[in-house]
């Protein structure tokens, strides 16, 4: 007897219980998106993995030891996408997306990586993306947490805590970049082997390390807010006010990095005390270098992600109440003579009133059992059709909540009943 095969480690499946939850989550994101006039895009899952080198930056965890590549048959190095940005961005440059006008876009879907898994942390996790182009000012970078604020009060997240930085211009990310190594090679002692590493080649992921012997260190590192130039600091202190005039509330956090290479300027993080350390569940900023280094013309752009396993487990955590969708009615067929007829009377019945969430016994069984399933399905309604009611083109409703009396009606007076549940 072979061995039973399983799931790869880190990559789940979704049971019909908690899809709901999800579909829920899911509607709303899409649903404020196009409030705010974003477009939906889809990219693939398997990229050029020259694409995320370049974008994400070779020497970074991702690309490093987290990323599932592989060569096919062609002997291309492929990857199966760790991130959605830049595939966005390859998407756009590909297609001429960019073209004298501003993309305002979403994307939702899986990514991977090759992590170890732990709570909010997968192998094979969900994103909903955001990216817009070719919008440079503070206004879109306010627009984009504007959105994510709403997301939050639509699906009644009150515990979460809005945290923003600036990372300045190239120019002004150079000169501080310039001041930090200086100050970590006078503390390589304290530093783990990671930060040595990336000492000369990203000294600024040293300020992201979550090593706990450490901290005081990075505690003590300068600040990047005081290598902003004029233009960086005015950039961030606009987005700080309109923040203020939308009553967003946010806190300055100086060691916000994030941890890909391509941001600059504004960067922010929705974070939460209620997932343990794995607290972020929207992250984003301004990556205005990205579309020119993937090889398109020099655009600017912004954009954010949300994960969705960690943002489903927190609104467990908080135990909010969703739109679970449950059927409206079950329809009980008892006799050959209803079974022969029942799909066509379900499938009248679903026409007649759109959106109507009716479930057809299906497989035989007592009308006993039938019940049963009736009431396992969390219906409303019992529509029964024996062979007496086939017979006369009739149909009994029954509610199985025991709200109102029994009756039986002519199958043309049935969807003007049901339309009053629907």
């Amino acid at each position: 007897m072979s061995n039973k095969i399983q799931s790869i480690r880190g990559m789940n499946d979704l049971l019909p219980e908690n899809s709901p939850l999800w579909q829920f989550v899911e509607g709303v994101m899409r649903s404020t998106l196009k409030e705010y006039g974003y477009q939906e895009i889809r990219m693939p899952i398997v990229e050029k993995t020259e694409l995320f080198k370049r974008s994400i930056g070779e020497v970074t965890d991702i690309v490093e030891k987290e990323m599932y590549t592989f060569e096919d048959r062609n002997g291309d190095s492929l990857t199966l996408r760790p991130e959605g940005t830049a595939g966005c961005v390859r998407a756009v440059i590909e297609n001429s997306l960019l073209r004298g006008q501003a993309q305002r876009l979403w994307y939702m879907g899986p990514m991977f990586r090759h992590e170890r898994p732990q709570r909010g942390r997968y192998r094979q996790f969900h994103q909903m993306g955001v990216e817009v182009f070719g919008l440079e000012g503070p206004d879109v970078d306010a627009e984009l947490i504007a959105i994510s604020a709403r997301i939050w009060q639509q699906l009644g997240i009150d515990s979460v805590t809005l945290q923003v930085n600036s990372l300045g211009s190239a120019h002004s990310r150079e000169r501080y970049r310039n001041i930090l190594v200086e100050y970590f090679k006078g503390h390589q002692d304290k530093l783990d082997k990671d930060s040595l590493r990336r000492l000369e080649s990203n000294p600024l992921r040293i300020l992201d390390s979550k090593n706990p012997e450490m901290q005081s260190v990075i505690e003590q590192a300068p600040v990047l807010e005081d290598s902003l130039d004029e233009e960086d600091l005015l950039h961030f202190e606009q987005l700080k006010t309109t923040l203020d005039s939308m009553n967003i509330g946010y806190e300055v956090n100086p060691r916000l990095v994030r941890g890909l290479d391509y941001y600059g300027r504004t960067v922010f993080e929705w974070v939460t005390d209620l997932l343990g350390a794995q607290g972020t569940i929207c992250a984003g900023g301004r990556y205005d270098g990205l579309v020119e280094q993937i090889g398109g013309k020099a655009t600017t752009a912004v954009g954010f992600a949300i994960g969705l396993e960690r943002l489903v487990e927190l609104m467990r955590e908080q135990s909010l109440s969703f739109g679970e969708e449950k059927p409206h009615a079950y329809l009980v067929l008892a006799g050959e003579q209803a079974t022969s007829v029942g799909l066509g009377v379900a499938e009248m019945i679903r026409s007649a009133v759109p959106g109507l969430r009716l479930i057809t016994n299906l497989g035989g069984g007592s009308f006993k059992t039938q019940f049963k399933r009736a009431d396992r399905s969390g219906a409303r309604l019992a529509l029964v059709i024996g062979d007496d009611e086939a017979a006369s083109g009739m149909v009994t409703i029954k509610d199985l909540h025991g709200k109102s009396e029994q009756q039986t009606v002519s199958v043309d007076d049935v969807a003007n009943i049901l339309s009053r549940y629907n």
